[in-house]
């Protein structure tokens, strides 16, 4: 069965399946209970103020995959990891995505108790986390991202997951921002930084690069990194069935394009002839009947 995401792209889905609408559930509740069943608790050390917390994380064996967006967003069933993919230090403000929460260097420390740590306020959050609270904790992540100077990848990585989040919220508009922001910060990290990149090696880049390319309406681009990925050697096999997917949907919705813009070509010169026509036979009827 095939169903489509928030862009218009077709998306494969497991036959029969759902995808849950994530809003707040009620506490205590039996959908609240079964999702609290998947977390636990890990215990963190600020590598800022060296204070100590704990981070949710969620049970690898509790999710489910549904399918898989063209930009490579998963779409999950019961619980979303998504939600819990940022670590918050609630007394000086540190945050970031969970992969790249204890990689500081001194600078970053300086920076963050610097330019973070005096405006932070201290929330306390839900047991069970929300997709407006996933929203909130990547938006914290990109500020400290960008305070530290961190790598476009960074940023790029987590802009993509905010677009997702909005993806979710069928917010279209905030969505195209984000996927925008992660672009440029992918292209500049596809020249700058060595591979691979958050577990993506030099071709998934590329092709992440051409889908948000295409997503963000610069279609011819996305054809000229797409030809790379399905010309280059090495490539993986389903990855560059992927790109020629999507070089093949491009094309497909530039012919149609083609087609409208050519129908509605000759329609307007129909209507100019039949207008000439009409010109010219009320002409000879004015001069025939004329006093």
């Amino acid at each position: 069965m095939e169903t489509k995401d928030g862009s218009n792209n077709k998306v494969k889905t497991t036959r029969g399946s759902k995808e849950p609408s994530w809003t707040p559930k009620k506490e205590n509740s039996p959908e609240w209970l079964r999702e609290k069943s998947f977390l636990y608790n890990k215990k963190i050390t600020c590598p800022v103020c060296g204070s100590t917390f704990e981070a949710k994380a969620v049970r690898s064996s509790s999710y489910r995959i549904l399918s898989k967006d063209t930009d490579l967003f998963i779409r999950y069933s019961v619980i979303n990891p998504y939600f819990y993919d940022v670590w918050l230090c609630n007394n000086c403000g540190y945050a970031t995505m969970k992969v790249d929460f204890l990689k500081l260097r001194k600078y970053h420390v300086d920076s963050i108790k610097e330019r973070i740590t005096p405006s932070f306020k201290p929330r306390e959050y839900p047991d069970i986390y929300n997709i407006d609270i996933a929203i909130e904790r990547f938006k914290l992540s990109l500020l400290n991202y960008v305070v530290m100077e961190a790598k476009a990848s960074s940023k790029g990585v987590n802009c993509l997951k905010l677009a997702w989040m909005y993806r979710l919220k069928k917010n279209k508009d905030k969505e195209l921002l984000f996927l925008k922001q992660a672009l440029e910060n992918f292209k500049e990290a596809y020249s700058a930084e060595d591979f691979p990149i958050y577990g993506m090696n030099k071709h998934t880049i590329m092709y992440l690069i051409a889908e948000l390319l295409r997503r963000t309406g610069n279609e011819e681009k996305a054809l000229m990194w797409l030809s790379q990925v399905i010309t280059s050697r090495g490539v993986n096999v389903r990855l560059k069935n992927l790109a020629r997917d999507q070089r093949d949907l491009i094309k497909e919705k530039q012919d149609k394009e083609a087609l409208e813009a050519e129908k509605s070509r000759l329609e307007l010169i129909s209507l100019k002839e039949a207008e000439e026509a009409k010109t010219k036979k009320k002409s000879i009827f004015s001069k025939f009947f004329k006093k």
